[in-house]
């Protein structure tokens, strides 16, 4: 047997290409001796030396074979440098890889182009960490800036001031500004820079103000390089698509009575539901569901133009005011979207389920449909609740109960499987009708909610199941076990709380489900489900299967939503192909770019996420900027060595307390307790303590707030109050805390 240093060793040379498989081939074990290895790797990732990644081991910040990145730098001799932009603060720096070219025009990015690459074996120079080829260029860096027009007195030109703190200022036109007024939200071009002063500049195009959400959404989709300008030869494609009229080779299902539930404002209706008693006498209390999903596929063929761009969008982007698609509007509003009373195609499961909640079995159908209603969540909750209006009236028994009887049984199916149960209410910004923010709010989960979950995470794994049986390519949708490091970081955390994670022993979600119902309705609530939620893995696409760790399921796939994201269109293909329901499936050689595209569309999810989040951030930092001084309860949400990320209670918004301003001591970050202790006084400010605070600074533009603290901390011993006289000794030179800040934090999807 190989020693655990030889393991180290060629793990380390073959990053993201050593399975357990490899290893075995390569030291010659066989047999027997194979038993030994798997101990010895287990022992390995339990002291968190190794991780398991996609059946492949990797050391802790090693990076996967394939992965996109962003270049933001050249090297000294002028090459591309790039770093991950799935990267995990907590590893420290990202590493810098240099990025080598090819000959085509897809592979010759430019600096601030984010691309699809593959490592190699080159050798990567003083500069960087890695070497790497271009697989494809995904995005190009716009020309354009985006900025705020300021206008000055006199007969001096106004200028830009960027959105992107690291550009410099730029003079504007004056002859031609676009009506542009001063404060509206501009992107210029840069038309020529003389040899002395700030480069020229020319307007491009006019947001408006930077209070109304447009232009707010506008500085997300510049500053996240989020394409949302559909090419010409997309747009003609879409108008010149036919809709689906006769019944051709499709099953017709229009008597089957499905029907839409969605937000009241959805204008893409992706999946119907509908569901009845199973009358055969063998499966006394079982329930027989429908899933209709809409036929993306027949229109959105392989290779077109649409499809392409839909690859490169991976998926659509939700602002509070408005969408950017993932399709045109033609394709995913009106010819997909499954409108009530019209005929539409789509591709379907009939699921059966006995009276436990256990799927029994399912089938696929190409079909044509016709959706009987189309229901907002609330409007058919309400109606379950028994207030019924014109359209429930009439559908209450022999639509709206089925699906609910249905639903009943499932829950008792998800009960037993135990899915991670997080509790994390997410914010909504209800805007007023001039675009600027209304108010905050955290909206009910209802039943009826659930109900389409449930239905919806069933047919994705009947998809993945059939897809599996059928030895065709997929894209499963996986999420990993925590690592060791998170484990440990959560066990130091639980300690604090006198809460205990088991220190060995595979950790399933009931293990972090028992904990969470320990807190429930307990001050600590909150806080628990968002350490929890911090110490899991990111969910993502891959043709390996690896499981579904947060549902607990062993194979997941994403089927319900192709309207929105592309996984699923190619599940759907997957699912022509493989059960002979057309000849608009998968093309050819999509094994070998399956890799790729889950990377790709991994990176475009994360992207989005993290555009709504920085667009939800500024808004409330604009809808916040005129209450300066305003004094607030919260949460500490947040702690690191500069400071704390406090959380409002009532509209959930985050803000930042600079350590240096803190008290009269000066506080170090213990990272076990998540808290800020002073040094003299044992003052400690931990994560998920009650706080009051004061608004002292605004700013729109990072979306951050920076906040007073007004509390004070636990142990408080000799600390001076508020107020006081401004002798305290702060923090050592060179060490105070930044003015302000924004939240890290990451949110997951499954």
């Amino acid at each position: 047997m190989p020693s655990r240093e030889d393991i180290l060793a060629f793990v380390a040379d073959n990053p993201g290409r050593a399975g357990k498989r490899e290893i075995a081939r390569h030291f010659g074990i066989v047999g027997g001796a194979r038993v030994q290895l798997k101990k010895m790797l287990k022992d390995l990732a339990d002291d968190g030396l190794v991780e398991k990644r996609n059946k492949r081991m990797i050391r802790p910040g090693d990076l996967p074979p394939v992965f996109v990145a962003s270049l933001g730098a050249r090297d000294r001799d002028g090459e591309l440098l790039g770093t991950p932009v799935d990267w995990d603060d907590e590893a420290g720096e990202p590493p810098k890889i240099l990025i080598l070219t090819g000959k085509t025009k897809a592979t010759q990015p430019g600096l601030g182009d984010r691309v699809l690459i593959r490592l190699t074996e080159a050798e990567a120079g003083p500069e960087a960490a890695y070497a790497a080829r271009v697989i494809r260029v995904l995005e190009k860096k716009q020309g354009a800036v985006l900025g705020i027009l300021r206008k000055r007195d006199g007969d001096r030109p106004p200028y830009l001031e960027p959105i992107d703190r690291k550009q410099r200022e730029l003079d504007v036109d004056p002859t031609d500004l676009k009506d542009a007024d001063d404060g509206d939200l501009v992107s210029v071009q840069v038309s020529r820079s003389g040899r002395y002063g700030h480069p020229r500049a020319s307007i491009v195009e006019r947001f408006g103000s930077l209070k109304s959400e447009k232009a707010v959404s506008e500085i997300a989709l510049q500053s996240h390089g989020i394409p949302h300008v559909f090419p010409a030869a997309v747009e003609a494609q879409a108008e010149s698509a036919k809709p689906v009229e006769t019944l051709g080779k499709r099953e017709d299902w229009r008597q089957i009575p499905l029907i839409t539930i969605d937000p009241p404002d959805a204008k893409d209706h992706d999946d119907a539901v509908f569901a009845e008693a199973d009358e055969d006498p063998q499966n006394e209390g079982g329930h027989i569901v429908y899933v209709a999903i809409a036929d993306v596929a027949h229109y959105v063929t392989p290779g077109s133009p649409m499809d392409r761009e839909a690859n490169l969008r991976g998926n659509s982007v939700y602002f509070p005011d408005r969408v950017i698609p993932m399709l045109p509007e033609r394709i995913s509003n009106q010819l997909c979207s499954l409108r009530e009373k019209e005929d539409k195609p789509a591709l379907a499961v009939r699921m059966v389920f006995d009276k436990t909640g256990r799927k029994t079995g399912h089938t696929f159908h190409r079909v044509l449909m016709r959706s009987a209603a189309k229901l907002s969540y609330i409007q058919a909750q309400k109606a379950i609740d028994g207030v019924t209006d014109e359209k429930t009236e009439t559908i209450l028994d022999g639509i709206l109960k089925p699906l609910w009887a249905a639903y009943a049984v499932l829950q008792k199916g998800r009960d037993a499987r135990e899915p991670l149960d997080l509790d994390l209410p997410e914010r909504k910004i209800k805007l007023k009708e001039d675009g600027t923010v209304d108010h905050v709010y955290v909206p009910e989960r209802l039943d009826a909610h659930k109900l389409i979950e449930e239905f919806m995470i069933q047919a994705n794994v009947a998809a993945a199941e059939t897809l599996e049986k059928k030895k065709s390519p997929l894209l499963y949708r996986i999420h990993d076990a925590s690592t060791p490091e998170k484990l440990e970081s959560l066990k130091d955390f639980l300690s604090t709380l006198n809460m205990k994670l088991p220190s060995s022993g595979g950790l399933r979600p009931s293990v972090f489900n028992g904990i969470l119902a320990k807190v429930k309705n307990t001050p600590q609530a909150h806080l628990v489900n968002e350490v929890v939620l911090r110490s899991q893995a990111q969910a993502e696409y891959a043709p390996q299967n690896i499981g579904h760790f947060g549902l607990n399921l062993r194979r997941y796939a994403h089927f319900t939503s192709p309207i929105r994201r592309y996984a699923d269109l190619i599940v759907h293909r997957g699912l022509i192909s493989a059960l002979g329901l057309g000849k608009d499936g998968l093309p050819e050689g999509i094994e070998g770019k399956l890799e790729a595209i889950g990377a790709e569309i991994s990176g475009a999810e994360r992207r989005a996420m993290l555009a709504e989040r920085d667009t939800i951030d500024r808004l409330i930092a604009l809808w916040m900027s005129d209450q300066i001084g305003a004094t607030f309860q919260g949460r500490i949400a947040g702690v690191v060595k500069s400071g704390l990320f406090v959380r409002l209670e009532e509209t959930g918004a985050d803000g930042f307390v600079p350590a240096s301003t803190i008290g009269l001591d000066y506080y170090r970050y213990d990272e076990g307790s998540h808290a800020l202790i002073g040094d003299k006084t044992g003052e400690t400010y931990q994560l998920g303590d009650q706080v009051e605070v004061r608004l002292v600074e605004a700013a729109p533009f990072a979306g951050a707030l920076t906040f007073e603290m007004l509390s004070h901390g636990r142990n408080a011993g000799k600390r001076i109050r508020k107020g006081a006289p401004k002798a305290r000794r702060g923090p050592p030179k060179g060490k105070r805390g930044p003015a302000s800040s924004k939240n890290k934090g990451r949110r997951r999807s499954s």
